[in-house]
């Protein structure tokens, strides 16, 4: 691995950055149908990168149950597919989730290995970047906020109040669009970048056939 190491800006620094762009309106697709599924189904399945999150609805209540996750995203360069879940979708949704010669790179994953689970799928081929930073003298895990600034010199602002609202609800607010889209978009980018910078080990690299 080489050798990036440099200092993380600081909380003033990221301020002072240009803001992250997002994917425009018209690439972010909302989908709650199977009809919606099977028009994006081939297009899908060519990808060899994708982007993943998931939200779901927040619980407040002590003992109150997680029936998470609600909305489930992935992304490419151009594209975020946002899935709003019910079993249809979970059931088209399986055989990528659990395709190993498809990555899905994210942040905070873990607890979306045992949230899927629970529901019957395997996540395969999922890459955690929040640990990928190494090379640049940075032990503890970094969050996506933290990596697009120290990659790209931008922010990438995490609202509160969107990440902590109604993730089940049928219709998203358009900060939630935007929101969910972004968290799986960005590591795209990430991704891409540390590939970029051969800070990603080969035998992962190789899967990425479309780079």
């Amino acid at each position: 691995m080489n050798d990036q190491s440099q200092q993380l800006p600081s909380k003033e620094q990221i301020l002072s950055f240009p803001r992250f762009q997002n994917l425009p309106l018209n690439k972010i697709i909302v989908i709650n149908t199977l009809e919606q599924c099977h028009k994006i189904s081939e297009e899908l399945s060519k990808v060899t990168l994708l982007g993943f999150d998931t939200e779901s609805k927040p619980t407040f209540t002590k003992g109150e149950v997680q029936t998470g996750p609600h909305l489930i995203q992935l992304a490419t360069a151009e594209k975020a597919y946002l899935f709003q879940v019910s079993p249809d979708i979970l059931n088209f949704l399986k055989p990528f989730l659990e395709n190993t010669n498809q990555l899905k790179v994210g942040f905070g994953l873990k607890n979306d290995l045992h949230l899927f689970r629970k529901k019957g799928i395997e996540l395969h081929s999922v890459i955690e970047l929040s640990k990928r930073f190494s090379s640049f003298g940075i032990s503890s895990p970094l969050g996506i906020k933290n990596a697009m600034a120290l990659l790209f010199q931008v922010h990438f602002p995490k609202s509160k109040s969107v990440s902590t609202s109604n993730w089940a609800k049928k219709n998203l607010t358009i900060p939630q669009i935007q929101y969910a889209a972004a968290d799986a978009y960005a590591p795209v980018l990430i991704f891409k970048a540390l590939l970029d910078l051969n800070l990603i080990p080969i035998d992962i690299a190789k899967i990425v056939t479309e780079l």
